[in-house]
């Protein structure tokens, strides 16, 4: 009985550590992919590599939600479909009897060599030892740029009152105080309230540690008058003129502040409502609750989480590009992915797109750039013009896990992969013949191509990343697109700063976890701690 035990134990424990040995292969391939362990996020426990969701997806896990999600989009679900085909956007092409079709898919594969990246990644200041929150921040959000807020706050609030009246209670406000008024707003990102003018309450959502520095009624004068620019001149004709050179200068200061890993991801960062406001409203407040007149894309590293360009477009009204007149969604997601990777010719970038912004054409047009893509395709949400038909419905006779197929048309790759489902990826930046593993904890590896793995480890990280920064998004509820967007936008400032901070050799003196970090950042806006400005 002894001996079947230890023999027992001795086949578990060899069992065991094939498994181990198995996951450090597939970690070191993860590495491989530039990613970095949690730069955005907090120091301790939660940002080891186990939580990474390349590595788990339990119920709870966002990836497996939107794996989940995004099966209902690329995938024709068994139950009651009767086997049909899903409509299809765009014009694919018919499948010829030699194996390739018209549009010169074939499934002769060929190994494919891409250019190497030479170009290097990281912050490109070098910040001392003794850098503080503020100094990050004013990378992005320089004193210039603040006295330019004091400058048109004033004069809006001189024009305002030569045409409604005298307002007793007002003076010109002053740069410290326009820092102090932005030290508060960034404070709401840090300890969520109902309402920014909380702080000064005597309630659970107070803060007399920052209250004392400017009064509530002085806070609601500025809040009042805030403008980025005060006036309409005669050539703008776009609805985001109130802060488009505010948006200008950050463009600038994120692209000139960081070089970016070779891999980077496009997509719609998640912008959450108030916790406090959807924990504790009815049903009928959220059906009331106005929807957002914009949409927000972003090209983001996808090693570090930093993000390097940020493009809004209205959702009504005009604008001098014409973009909000496009009834062609799949057109506005080119223009949007073009806009956002303009600055990238030459580099050979590796981007990964979602369902809505990838199409053949517009992998075609980056690749003449030097730009290789791979995207993940769904039947409703992606142009798919070009595209063979055969490749983009379920087989007749479904698919064990990990079971693919790949067409090639030159350097690009049409690969169909099964896993609870059909998925579908468009990729010219890896080679059809390199195989990678995806582990989930239940299901263990599941083979696919390496395009799906580096595919799912990127947007995995995304996905946590944006976990992490939802929590601290200004939460002050404004009336105007203009201030809705300004107040976002500053958001990704702080947190770009803080990545900046975490790979700088501040960071090594002291530690500080995001929302220390933030703390900090509003102590000194607001003048509580001495700042000693860098040489």
């Amino acid at each position: 009985m002894a001996t079947e035990e230890v023999a027992a134990a001795a086949a578990a424990a060899r069992r065991k550590a094939l498994s181990l040995s198995r996951l450090r292969a597939a970690r070191s391939r993860y590495q491989s992919l530039q990613i970095s362990d949690d730069v955005f996020g907090e120091s301790g426990g939660d940002s080891s590599s186990d939580d990474n969701p390349f590595y788990s997806t339990s119920a709870g896990s966002s990836q497996s939600d939107w794996e989940e999600e995004e099966e209902g989009d690329v995938m024709v679900r068994e139950a009651g479909t009767g086997g049909r085909r899903p409509e299809v956007t765009g014009q694919p092409t018919s499948e010829s009897g030699d194996g390739e079709d018209a549009a010169g898919w074939t499934e002769r594969l060929k190994d494919v060599a891409f250019p190497p990246y030479v170009d290097s990644a990281g912050p490109v200041h070098q910040m001392p030892l003794n850098a503080s929150a503020i100094d990050f921040f004013q990378l992005f959000v320089p004193d210039n740029v603040i006295r330019n807020m004091v400058v048109q706050t004033n004069m809006y609030a001189k024009k305002y009152q030569e045409r409604f009246g005298c307002d007793e209670g007002w003076s010109d406000v002053s740069l410290p105080e326009m820092k102090t008024f932005l030290g508060y707003m960034i404070s709401t990102s840090i300890h969520h309230c109902e309402s920014v003018l909380s702080i000064w309450s005597g309630g659970f959502y107070s803060n007399k540690s920052i209250a004392l520095m400017m009064t509530q009624m002085r806070f609601e004068k500025i809040l009042k008058y805030f403008h980025i620019v005060a006036f309409r001149s005669s050539q703008t004709t776009h609805g985001l003129y109130k802060i488009q050179p505010f948006l200008d200068c950050l463009q600038m200061t994120f692209d000139t502040a960081f070089k970016p890993s070779q891999t980077q991801v496009l997509h719609e960062p998640l912008i959450d409502e108030d916790p406090l406001f959807i924990a504790t409203c009815t049903d009928r407040e959220l059906r009331k609750r106005k929807k957002r007149k914009f949409s927000l894309w972003v090209r983001q590293c996808a090693a570090t989480g930093y993000i390097c360009q940020v493009y809004v477009n209205l959702k009504e009204g005009t604008a001098s590009d014409g973009l909000d007149t496009l009834k062609n969604r799949p057109q506005l997601h080119s223009l949007v992915a073009k806009s956002l990777c303009q600055n990238l010719a030459g580099k050979n970038y590796i981007i990964y797109t979602g369902p809505s912004i990838t199409s053949l054409n517009l992998f075609e047009e980056f690749e003449k750039k030097g730009i290789y893509c791979c995207g993940l395709l769904s039947s409703r949400k992606s142009d798919c013009t070009g595209l063979p038909l055969s490749m983009l419905v379920n087989p007749e006779i479904p698919q064990a896990r990990g079971q693919y197929r790949v067409r090639m048309k030159g350097n690009m790759s049409l690969i169909s992969w099964s896993n609870k489902g059909q998925f579908y990826f468009l990729t010219n930046a890896y080679s059809p013949f390199k195989e990678g593993v995806i582990i989930r904890r239940k299901s263990g590896e599941i083979r696919c191509p390496l395009a799906v793995e580096a595919f799912a480890a990127h947007l995995g990280y995304i996905c946590k990343y944006d976990d992490k920064y939802s929590k601290y998004f200004i939460s002050h509820k404004a009336n105007k697109t203009w201030q809705q967007v300004f107040w976002f936008v500053l958001s990704i400032a702080v947190n770009n700063s803080y990545i900046l901070y975490k790979m700088s050799e501040a960071y090594l003196v002291r530690r500080y976890t995001r929302v220390q970090f933030g703390e900090k950042l509003v102590k000194e806006l607001l003048g509580i701690e001495e700042h000693h400005p860098l040489e």
